[in-house]
């Protein structure tokens, strides 16, 4: 049994969303923000839907965070994300001053430490929960895309 508010009980809220951009055809990434151990914000790629490069899920959960919190701030916030953020995502987390980060999957092309992306001083960042659920979705979608053209 998951122990309640631990790591794999918000990333497996993370993954419902990345299932959410799945079924959209979107990229299967998915977030949310957490504070005292509530979620205050979620998201999903959007994309594709919106037809914007930078609706990427943890923008999404950053804009519905700081829109919950009043203030563009997130201190004492959590980001779980099913995949490590890209560089334009650790520069909007890097300036929301997001106190923690914690991801599922590497991204090893375009991830946020292979390009040395540096978040806000002060925000630590873990990574591996639940990764291989969270790689066998994204795989699971690109099969499925190649499978399609």
């Amino acid at each position: 049994m998951i122990e309640p508010f631990d790591d794999t009980y918000f990333m497996k809220k993370a993954l419902n969303e990345a299932e959410i951009a799945f079924e959209k055809g979107e990229i299967p990434v998915g977030a949310v923000i957490v504070i005292d151990n509530k979620v205050i914000a979620r998201g999903h790629n959007l994309t594709e839907q919106l037809n914007d490069v930078t609706a990427h899920a943890e923008m999404q959960a950053i804009t519905a965070a700081a829109n919950f919190l009043g203030g563009k701030y997130l201190k004492g916030c959590t980001l779980y994300v099913t995949l490590e953020p890209c560089q334009m995502c650790a520069g909007a987390l890097y300036w929301s001053q997001i106190s923690k980060v914690v991801y599922g999957a590497r991204d090893l092309e375009r991830g946020c430490i292979n390009l040395k992306t540096k978040l806000h001083p002060k925000t630590t960042m873990e990574g591996g929960v639940l990764e291989e659920e969270a790689s066998s979705l994204l795989k699971r979608f690109f099969v499925m895309k190649r499978n399609l053209n």
